[in-house]
């Protein structure tokens, strides 16, 4: 698939899923994506006031997340998915939270250099079309100084764990994304996307190649969730 069909199959795809994708992923981590969101932004450590990009927002969880932890926060959000940025204005409004939501890719998107003081991405730069120009531009909109913090599914490098968590990565979310989420086409692709993406330490390395200072990762679920960081110089 090249990347104009990826991007294109990926917007589509997430428009498919918005109605319930909140619902689904609570059911599909049994509730845990909440505290992996909340590592996120300790990791972060966002001052008061500090103005916060959080990129492939979706729905807007790690939006909310942020502005619960530290209410004084300007956080914006972006996205390319339509249905997916609905969703997180009609949740922010409901929470009675201010933030603003805006549709770009994140490749390209419509802020200048040096704008923000931190960036967040959870669950999603697997599925970006590359990698490496989306990790470029998310350095090119911090100041320097900031951190990006991304949480995603990884390689559990235990075997023995790997094994048990590709049953039900590879097996179970499908059927119960279909169940619950309604598509299991949506929640198979999901998985795969895992596939040919970077392994903990290989995504470290591209951190420090697009040029983030000190670029780590916390490994949770004995590998199988990473917290991947990096501060622009």
């Amino acid at each position: 698939m090249d990347s104009t069909a990826k991007g294109g199959f990926v917007r589509e795809m997430f428009a498919s899923i918005a109605p319930r994708y909140d619902l689904t992923n609570r059911v599909l981590t049994g509730g845990l994506d909440g505290r992996w969101r909340r590592r996120t932004i300790a990791l972060l450590a966002p001052r008061p006031g500090a103005r916060i990009l959080d990129c492939c927002c979706g729905t807007g969880d790690l939006v909310l997340h942020l502005l619960r932890v530290q209410p004084s926060l300007e956080v914006t959000g972006i996205d390319f998915c339509t249905p997916m940025l609905d969703r997180a204005r009609r949740r922010a409004h409901t929470a009675r939270r201010v933030a603003a939501f805006v549709q770009g890719d994140v490749m390209a998107m419509p802020f200048a250099a040096d704008a923000f003081d931190g960036a967040t991405m959870g669950f999603s730069l697997r599925n970006v079309v590359d990698v490496d120009v989306t990790l470029r531009e998310i350095l090119r909109v911090l100041r320097p100084g900031a951190r990006f913090v991304n949480l995603d599914v990884s390689k559990a490098p235990n075997r023995a764990f790997k094994r048990i968590f590709d049953l039900y990565f590879y097996r179970i979310v499908p059927l119960v994304g279909g169940i619950v989420g309604g598509s299991r086409m949506a929640y198979s692709y999901l998985p795969n996307s895992l596939t040919h993406h970077p392994n903990a330490p290989e995504l470290r390395n591209r951190f420090a190649r697009a040029g983030f200072a000190d670029a780590g990762y916390l490994p949770l679920m004995g590998g199988a969730i990473a917290v991947h960081y990096g501060t622009k110089p």
